[in-house]
């Protein structure tokens, strides 16, 4: 509790009286005290403040000084060199940084992009041609030419479908003949956000209705996709089911009798938990989780959604999975964006999406800095062995980014227990990856706010360190002490026996031993108030 409010203390704030007045305020020791760095610490804690006497500016000046003082103390300590110490700076460091790492407006857009796409859903086939898991530059120019051809006789005239039918490498396309299986013919039917991977979500949603999509790439392979239809949505639904997955006459047999009994007024919950095969839901009277389209088979959905009232139930029909009865629980429209922001917000955070804010937030810093590639050193990216190359002949620059330079070694390091991708992609993405590290590592020298606020957060840090070990663990450890100070005091407390008011005593002698610390730190350097700027504070803070 006390390291969370004294690294409360600490949070950042700015008004524009600091902007335009930011004065020498006063001096300790050889640290300048500006105007504003006072006031970031007051103003924070001025709304906590309920007793007016507290709110003295005089006062809460003497109050920062002693702070800065302990905190000056814990740096002479070293306590700043405790690994325990650096963990926590480091790990707080990586949060910290997290927003810079992104592009806010960016974010911002794909969050109302996602909410558009929920409520409209887009209905497309598409064909695939897909590239192999760990593609060459030779595997992903064949793939995107075969594609491109394909594309090419769709404008030409020739029908999608069956295109779809002989060309994709979507297996669904064309079905199991052996088992009767039919093909979707390239056909996904409606879908949303969130429902498909991002670039193919994307391109649906940004191809016109009755257009087919330049080649797009995604983690499969190269598509071509076709929108047939965009509408709002219908929502989620939550329903119950009962299933028999028996395809036989005796199935259909069996959910008719089913059905004759829901009919009679059995209870449908009932009757799931007697006769369904999904052992998943049964227990739950068939209950499912609520869901939108493009999630179930096709007649399962039709079904679902065509049930209006709660409680009603469609007639038995069948699926590849065999017979069904739906029963309507509760329907789910689409919220309202201000409902659904916070939830879009970290959708969007954690899903595929957000790295191209990330990316937006790259292609900034690659105009901004002086980025060079040594293409003699980049020649190790067609060697073979390249996992496997000594050391010692790793030793030219690949890489500079403004004044870093970076080894080849340090790329082949980076690549060793990495699979999946092509060399010259893992390349990329080590690019990448030390440009935002060199961001990162500089963020104090291009973002003021997030220099401030971890400066303020490790000096506070420190001095619950300090406190822990001068004052806190002082006070409990000695019990003489305590006694001492007790029988000097004995007529302030409500009973001469210690262990009645004990934590009352206690309290008192840790404010003691502070007091009589930060007297004898305070001999120890010299402090100077600029009384006009004092003044105009006080000034500042009566009027407001």
């Amino acid at each position: 509790m006390k390291k969370r409010l004294l690294i409360a203390l600490l949070s950042v704030s700015s008004i524009a009286f600091s902007q335009k007045k930011d004065k020498l305020l006063l001096t300790i020791g050889n640290e300048k005290v500006l105007v504003s760095d006072f006031m970031r610490v007051y103003e924070k804690n001025l709304d906590a403040i309920e007793n007016e006497e507290e709110k003295d500016i005089q006062k809460n000046i003497e109050l920062y000084i002693n702070y800065r003082l302990k905190v000056k103390e814990a740096y002479r300590l070293q306590l700043d060199t405790l690994p325990s110490y650096k963990k926590e700076i480091e790990t707080y460091r990586n949060q910290l940084s997290l927003p810079y790492l992104q592009d806010s407006s960016f974010i911002n857009k794909l969050v109302e992009d996602a909410y558009f796409r929920i409520k409209n859903e887009v209905k497309a086939k598409h064909i695939l041609v897909r590239t192999p898991a760990v593609a060459t530059p030779k595997d992903t120019l064949e793939a995107y030419t075969k594609i491109k051809n394909i594309r090419e006789k769709i404008l030409k005239g020739e029908d999608f479908e069956k295109v779809a039918v002989e060309f994709s490498e979507d297996p669904s396309a064309k079905g199991d003949p052996a088992s009767g299986r039919e093909g979707n013919k390239g056909n996904l039917g409606y879908f949303s956000a969130f429902r498909m991977v991002f670039p193919f979500e994307d391109a649906a949603y940004k191809t016109k209705v009755g257009e087919v999509s330049t080649p797009f790439k995604t983690r499969f392979g190269y598509h071509i996709l076709q929108v047939d239809s965009i509408r709002l949505s219908k929502g989620e639904v939550e329903v119950a089911h009962i299933l028999i997955t028996d395809k036989t006459e005796k199935g259909e047999k069996l959910i008719n009798e089913v059905y004759d009994k829901l009919q009679k007024d059995e209870q449908f919950k009932t009757l799931a938990r007697k006769y369904s095969d999904d052992e998943g839901t049964k227990s739950k009277g068939g209950v499912l989780r609520k869901f939108g389209t493009g999630v179930m088979v096709k007649e399962f959905e039709d079904a679902a959604f065509s049930l209006e009232k709660e409680e009603s139930y469609s007639k038995p029909f069948q699926s590849r999975f065999g017979w069904h009865i739906v029963q309507l629980i509760k329907k789910h429209p689409i919220d309202s964006f201000e409902n659904l922001k916070a939830d879009l917000l970290q959708k969007v955070r954690s899903d595929e999406r957000a790295q191209l804010s990330q990316m937006a937030v790259i292609q900034k810093l690659r105009k901004k800095y002086s980025i060079t590639e040594n293409q003699n050193a980049k020649s190790i990216l067609d060697a073979k062995n390249i996992r496997t190359i000594a050391k010692d002949s790793l030793q030219d620059e690949i890489l500079k980014i403004n004044e870093r330079s970076i080894s080849q070694e340090k790329f082949v390091n980076y690549i060793k227990n990495k699979s999946g991708k092509a060399v010259f992609e893992l390349y990329e993405d080590f690019k990448n990856e030390e440009i935002l590290n060199y961001y990162k590592e500089n963020l104090e020298k291009s973002a003021p706010e997030f220099a401030t606020t971890l400066q303020e957060y490790k000096d506070g840090l420190l001095l619950f360190e300090l406190m822990q070990q001068t004052i806190w663990e002082k006070s409990t450890k000695d019990s003489l002490g305590l006694k001492t100070f007790f029988d000097e005091n004995v007529s302030k407390y409500s009973s001469t026996e210690l262990s009645k008011v004990k934590g009352e005593v206690m309290n008192d002698y840790q404010n003691f031993l502070e007091n009589n610390w930060i007297a004898e730190l305070r001999k120890n350097v010299i402090i100077a108030i600029d009384n006009r700027q004092l003044k105009n504070l006080i000034k500042f803070y009566t009027k407001k």
